[in-house]
């Protein structure tokens, strides 16, 4: 049997929490030239032709269950139950219709997770037109809206959903043609006509059942936007296939979502590829319910995400690793949250950035205290461009830094690069391509069709590969000193992020051309602040982080690598705090919430200039300094 109880006691004598999750057996096929290939002994299973074929069966099997659920201004939960959620998407699905919409001019989303966008968004690919997420906060800037007005070129959209006129008014009427139709929930737009969402719904359009059926693997379920080193947004052609392979994917991986429904609370945007399709469909394709948080991981709003988690119980945790060290506070010193959070509690994932593991460490101490067991917390490797879920890591071999081995259908190529291995995969949850990019698409994948990740693994043990793989750092990212010792980024700077939790919540790692590592460090302000106590609220960020005491903290940080560093190529020689976090409209965070490491340095070169200036500038910090 391919799936065992994740219930070995772990290294510490704690056993993990009984829950069924698969330990495939891998196959490894090394060949003369390095390459190295990776596959599941267990096939992947039979899966649904179409998104929507989920929601169809539940809303027969479990009509009046909760899908999704947001609270509304009163603090009350609003309910789409399942078989409301179908009626809504086959009127919204005729409306879309009666429009023309395709994907040539498809539906484009620009609020943020709802009720009404949950019911359009399954409209859209019940009837076989695609539909884009895009970032609220494209619209949120003033001025140019570049990043929203390249979005909208590029696709040609023939509708425009917004939500609410008042906050999305300015960015539609400084980039959106007069000639596309804009639907709103609420309010007016100014010198410009818009569809109320009730009319829209309420109109008679044609038929649907013949367009549903019309819907296949290959038909475009939605567009997901990424970036690269250039900055130009990248259209990814998410697939029905797609979605329906990595459902079933997540579930031979889990297969206690398939035992009883799952129940999420999840404050990630849909726009992202792990809010908006991976956990969107762990709850659509297992029939089970969705709480859309409207916390997020910051001192501002993290009492919001600790209400809802005292009012609902998890079954699975999904979030990124800011959000687990937001509530380690509130999970020990909350009894009430701790009973809710770990009554019915399953499984706990990360994603988007490593997890340092003194938060790991934290977590597993919180657990086992309260529950005697430890969660078992998982994590991989994924892009929006494999719909993400690609390698996962066994419970009793996760660690941070660690990603895992391929999942059921991928197939992983380890490619040769410089010294490194480079993370390829194909299976039928990659995305046949980017939209309207030819040269792009084709060069995103290698000879033989795989997927290139950009990602370089390396083996645990090479003498025992079903260990499983480390993430071994973004090749664009690597680069020479002068010396020409190559500078692996990805490893070193999960190192300084263990060491400076949870001081600091990035690094963008400066170098090439030069005689020494130095950094740019993004400081968790709220932590910077709490060693500062006499400081008032008020006081700005930069006044915060000239502080000596946070000086101080930051250079024994420095000093502990240095000592623990093998050369130059990991040893941090100096660096400077960013008074200004990583800028989403200047491309400076990557889709998956971490830094961009090219965009930031490049944006920042007078301070990296300074982090180079001789005589050496006061204002960088250096290992010794405290």
């Amino acid at each position: 049997m391919s799936a065992e109880r994740a219930a070995d006691p772990a290294p510490s004598g704690h056993p993990f929490r009984s829950v069924r999750l698969a330990t495939d057996r891998h196959i490894f096929d090394r060949r003369a030239d390095g390459t190295v290939y990776v596959r599941c002994e267990e096939p992947l299973g039979p899966y649904a032709a179409r998104v929507t074929d989920w929601l169809v069966r539940f809303a027969s099997e479990a009509t009046d269950r909760t899908f999704v659920a947001k609270r509304d201004r009163s603090g009350a939960w609003q309910r789409l139950t399942y078989g409301d959620a179908l009626s809504r998407a086959e009127r919204l699905g005729a409306a879309l219709l009666s429009r023309g919409l395709s994907a040539e001019r498809p539906l484009v989303i620009l609020s943020g997770a709802d009720l009404d966008h949950a019911a359009l968004a399954l409209a859209a690919m019940h009837v076989g037109v695609p539909y884009a997420p895009v970032s609220p906060a494209y619209s949120a800037f003033g001025g140019a809206y570049e990043r929203l007005r390249d979005i909208l070129s590029l696709l040609t959209p023939g509708l425009v959903y917004a939500g609410e006129a008042a906050a999305f008014g300015p960015a539609i009427a400084a980039t959106l043609p007069p000639d596309v139709e804009v639907v709103i929930r609420e309010g007016t737009l100014v010198d410009r006509k818009a569809t109320f969402l009730a009319e829209f719904e309420a109109g008679r359009g044609q038929q649907i059942a013949a367009a549903h059926q019309g819907v296949g693997p290959d038909t475009i379920a939605k567009f997901l936007f990424t970036s690269g080193s250039t900055g130009l947004p990248k259209a990814v052609v998410t697939t029905h296939r797609m979605l329906c392979a990595n459902a079933a994917q997540l579930q031979a991986s889990f297969p206690f979502l398939t035992e009883e429904p799952p129940v999420l609370i999840d404050w990630l945007p849909w726009h992202h590829v792990f809010g908006g399709s991976h956990n969107f469909d762990i709850v659509l394709s297992n029939g089970g319910s969705l709480y859309i948080d409207d916390g997020r991981p910051t001192p501002a709003l993290i009492g919001e995400t600790v209400r809802n988690l005292r009012e609902i119980a998890p079954t699975a945790y999904f979030t990124v690793p800011k959000g687990y060290e937001s509530l380690i506070p509130h999970l020990r010193n909350d009894d009430a949250l701790r009973e809710s959070f770990y009554r019915r509690l399953k499984l706990t994932f990360f994603a988007a950035a490593g997890l340092p593991q003194p938060i790991w460490d934290a977590l597993d101490g919180i657990s086992v205290s309260h529950a005697g067991e430890r969660i078992p917390m998982l994590t991989g490797l994924g892009a929006t461009e494999t719909a993400p879920f690609a390698l996962v890591c066994r419970p009793d071999q996760c660690r941070s830094g660690r990603v895992g081995l391929p999942v059921r259908g991928v197939e992983l190529k380890l490619a040769p690069v410089e010294d490194k291995l480079e993370a390829r995969v194909r299976g039928p949850n990659v995305t046949p391509g980017y939209w309207r990019n030819p040269e792009l698409s084709a060069a995103a994948r290698d000879e033989e069709g795989f997927y290139r990740f950009g990602d370089a693994l390396r083996f645990v043990d090479p003498a025992k590969p079903e260990i499983g793989l480390y993430f071994d750092g973004r090749l664009n990212e690597d680069f020479k000193l002068t010396t020409g010792v190559w500078v692996s980024v990805g490893p070193l700077r999960a190192q300084f992020l263990n060491a400076a939790a949870p001081l600091a919540r990035d690094i963008a790692i400066a170098g090439e051309g030069r005689d020494a590592v130095m950094g740019l460090i993004v400081p968790d302000m709220e932590e910077c602040r709490a060693l500062c106590p006499d400081l008032d609220a008020a006081v700005p960020a930069a006044e915060v982080l000239a502080d000596e005491r946070v000086r101080a903290a930051f250079a024994r940080v420095l000093s502990r690598l240095a000592q623990a560093s093998t050369g130059s190529s990991n040893r941090i020689a100096g660096a400077l705090l960013l008074d200004k976090p990583p800028s989403i409209d200047l491309n400076e965070v990557t889709d998956k919430g971490s830094i961009n490491q090219r965009a930031t340095l490049r944006n920042r070169a007078a301070l990296v200039e300074e982090l180079y200036a001789e005589p050496p500038s006061p204002r960088v910090i250096r290992p010794g300094d405290a």
